[in-house]
């Protein structure tokens, strides 16, 4: 390297969006009057001008730190006007140079530099790779001027190559700016080189990419050429076929389409003849026009009316559910009569899991001799599910319902819509609120699907929809639903499920249909109350296919049987007894009360336990209560301190004792008012020390005056008590309107006592009492401390004066 020249000053001319390199002449654009001026004076002088190149082209008025550290020193050759370009520079760029600072701003700026060592080193190698990476990169681009390729041979050193090859290159400025800045002339070239491979890499995959495409038009077009002269073939043999286009307006003047879903065909029709068969539009259209005519319009499923028909196929697949079996008879009645005048059914079957709600309504399909179609909503948080997505989507297809009526080749299937009380929503919409149209019989007839943007007819179509709770499905869409309560079966109904149907399922299921397997009604008995909890039959087809493949493991090994399931087999075959439904008291007990409570499971009984011992008046609430049960042990408290005198009380007794009521089971979480009556009653039996019958169970909600109010859930609760053994139940008088609604077992073996006050849940539940009430008696009049009775606050008889 040698650095022959000395430090010096020159005006300035700083460049916006690109960089310059030595070696070469080169026109230079000049748009700013301070640059303007420093070529001027350059020029005029003949004084070498400093050319720098700004970091950001945005500043207007750049200082030292806006500039490259390097520049190129050049010489003015020319300044040029002209209209178009506006003012030209030509400069010849000689070498480069350390800028130091800025030493003059106005009437232009002038920068101190100092020289820059020269690098003389030329390695051989990268010089050859630098000029044939630059030959192929212009081949690949098709732009091969030979004279520029051949002076790239002429350069001596590795700094003066790189410097002219960066000059031939549309770099971005950082690059350029990099080369720039640096010094090292076999470094410079090495930036060169790494650029090179990377631009030939992408030109590579764009050549190829442009070459698949070009080969596809080609393809493309070619077919088009083949098909039009095999259709010219065809024409000419008499063998012309009909175009898809044909065959599309064939099927739409067929089918029975009311008039606007019609003149839609029609439109989208004419489209697709315009838009061609190579158009991306015309796949778009072609599929929504083979949605629009798969659809079954105007063909029906014709019912099966015959009423005794329809109630035997529901009896013959079910036992008991005569509400859901009187309202299909019922629907296929009102058919008969009206005809097509009368609209589809839009049922909720509610109930826990187990019950049968999904068979039922398959059977219904199958008694009336319609198609069915099972929707599952569980989860379910996209409303596109329900209404189909709009065409201006990738992939759109219709919703779930359009769907189903497709597959199902008629419009008056049965529909189940299953688990709709877990419907979800989030921020691609709300699916309940479609399906407020899909299930209100006065806006279904005319349903629009995103996808279709047609209305197509649902009200012939049967809704059944099942849910474990109402609770959670929103009131307007269950205002449009009839809803049929499924509570469970009590365990006689039970017993006769698993002799009728569900050992001869599970028989029939593992291959053992033929074999002589008898099962005792104690062993099922003994599995409903050991080995299952619930209110359907579910767990307990589960247990006996269970047994029944233990049967079939030993069929498989040559038994013959006959084989009998008694209570000793099922111990042996399940094991210890895995489960014990709530069972009466063993005795009567002081502060220990049954109640009835409802659960995912149907009904069940609860306990309330009160305690007392001496303290402060401190109320204690535990077994995970809610905040409704915890305002129903509050009034239950207040009603006993109101009337202490009443109950024998000492009314100061509440203000030393301590009371804590438990609810057993203290993981299951517990809520409702339904057990006031059955706290009432434990903190009463627990003040005065008089036993609560074992055998009564209770429910219903008290008021601060002790009046009982309606509850809900009578049939699960009567259900498991009946279950539990317990005879009597106490029920608020309110509620006798359901008495009818139970099971006919239950009315015949329970003894139901409606009640209007707590006095009268104390005359039937408590006992005598067997000591002294806690506390003590209430005490003697004469012994208490008399107080003056205040006077009356009006006297009739005395003569009105008024006030001064």
């Amino acid at each position: 390297m040698s650095a022959t020249q000395s430090t010096g000053t020159a005006p300035v001319v700083p460049l916006r969006g690109g960089a310059v390199f030595p070696g070469k002449v080169q026109e230079i654009a000049i748009g700013r009057k301070q640059s303007y001026n420093a070529a001027r004076v350059a020029f005029e002088e003949s004084l070498p001008i400093l050319v720098l190149v700004q970091y950001d082209g945005s500043i207007e008025h750049p200082d030292a730190d806006d500039l490259t550290p390097v520049g190129i020193l050049a010489t003015v050759l020319a300044l040029n006007e002209t209209q178009q370009h506006g003012t030209q520079m030509r400069v010849r760029l000689e070498r480069r140079v350390l800028f130091d600072s800025l030493v003059q701003t106005t009437p232009y700026l002038t920068g101190q530099y100092s020289p820059l060592p020269e690098d003389t080193r030329a390695p051989d190698d990268l010089m050859a790779e630098a000029i044939a990476y630059v030959e192929e990169y212009a081949h690949m681009l098709g732009e091969v001027n030979r004279r520029l390729l051949s002076n790239l041979r002429s350069y001596r050193t590795a700094g003066n190559l790189a410097d002219y090859i960066a000059g031939l290159l549309s770099m971005p400025l950082e690059n350029e700016i990099d080369l720039l800045v640096e010094a090292d002339g076999v470094a410079r070239l090495v930036l060169i080189v790494e650029y090179l491979e990377q631009e030939i890499r992408i030109a590579d995959v764009r050549n190829k990419i442009q070459q698949e495409a070009r080969a596809g038009a080609d393809k493309a077009q070619q077919d088009f050429m083949l098909r039009e002269q095999m259709k010219a073939i065809q024409r000419e043999l008499g063998e012309d076929t009909v175009s898809f286009v044909e065959e599309l307006r064939n099927k739409i003047a067929d089918l029975p389409l009311p008039e606007l879903v019609r003149e839609r065909a029609g439109k989208e029709l004419a489209r697709l003849e315009r838009a061609g068969d190579h158009s991306a539009e015309s796949g778009v259209i072609r599929t929504y026009l083979e949605w629009l005519t798969e659809l079954p319009w105007g063909i029906a499923t014709e019912d099966n009316l015959d009423i005794d028909h329809v109630r035997a196929i529901l009896d013959e697949d079910h036992y008991g559910l005569d509400d859901v079996k009187d309202r299909i008879v019922e629907y296929v009645a009102v058919r008969k009569l009206a005809g097509n005048a009368m609209k589809g059914a839009i049922i909720n079957l509610n109930g826990p899991p187990g019950v049968g709600k999904t068979s039922i309504a398959t059977s219904v399909a199958r008694a009336i001799g319609r198609e069915v179609v099972r929707i599952s909503l569980g989860g379910v948080r996209d409303e596109a599910e329900i209404r189909g997505h709009r065409r201006t989507y990738i992939g759109a297809i219709p919703g779930r319902i359009i769907r189903s009526l497709r597959d199902v080749k008629t419009s008056n299937p049965v529909i189940v819509l299953d688990e709709i009380d877990k419907v979800g929503s989030d921020w691609r919409g709300d699916p309940s609120a479609a399906l407020l149209e899909v299930l209100d019989p006065e806006q279904n007839h005319s349903f629009t699907d995103h996808y279709l943007e047609v209305p197509y007819d649902l009200s012939q179509v049967i809704f059944i929809t099942t849910s474990n709770t109402t609770r959670t499905i929103p009131l307007p869409l269950y205002d449009r639903m009839e809803s049929i309560t499924m509570p469970g079966y009590i365990e006689d109904e039970k017993v006769q499920i698993a002799q009728n149907y569900l050992i001869r399922k599970q028989a029939s299921g593992h291959g053992v249909a033929t074999t002589d397997i008898n099962f005792s009604e104690a062993a099922i008995r003994k599995l409903i109350h050991n080995y299952t909890y619930e209110a359907g039959v579910r767990q307990l087809e589960r247990q006996i296919g269970t047994l029944i493949r233990k049967i079939a493991v030993s069929v498989a090994r040559g038994e013959s049987g006959p084989f009998t399931i008694d209570e000793a087999y099922i111990l042996d075959q399940l094991g210890p007894e895995k489960v014990s439904y709530g069972v009466a008291e063993e005795e009567d007990e002081i502060g220990v009360v049954t109640g009835l409570a409802v659960s995912a499971n149907g009904g069940d009984l609860t306990k309330i336990e009160v305690s007392l011992s001496e303290g402060n008046g401190r109320l204690v609430l535990t077994g995970s209560l809610g905040d409704v049960m915890k305002e129903s042990a509050q009034a239950a408290l207040t009603y006993a301190r109101a009337n202490a005198r009443t109950l024998d009380l000492n009314p100061a007794v509440f203000d030393k004792t301590n009371i804590h009521i438990h609810f057993p089971a203290g993981a299951t979480p517990k809520d409702g008012p339904s057990a006031g009556i059955g706290v009432t009653t434990a903190l009463i039996s627990a003040f005065t020390q008089r036993p609560v019958r074992k055998d009564v169970a209770m429910t219903g909600e008290v008021t601060l005056r002790g009046k009982v109010l309606e509850i809900g859930g009578l049939k699960q609760k009567t259900i498991a008590a009946h279950r539990s053994g317990i005879m009597t139940v106490i029920i608020p008088q309110a509620n006798v309107k359901q008495i009818p609604d139970l099971p006919e077992q239950i009315r015949a073996e329970v003894t139901i006592i409606p009640v209007e006050h707590i006095e009268a849940v104390l005359d039937v539940a408590l006992l005598a009492a067997t000591g002294e009430p806690w506390g003590g008696h209430l005490p003697h009049a004469e012994d208490e401390t008399r107080v003056p009775s205040a006077p009356p606050l009006t006297d009739s008889s005395a003569e009105r004066r008024p006030a001064a």
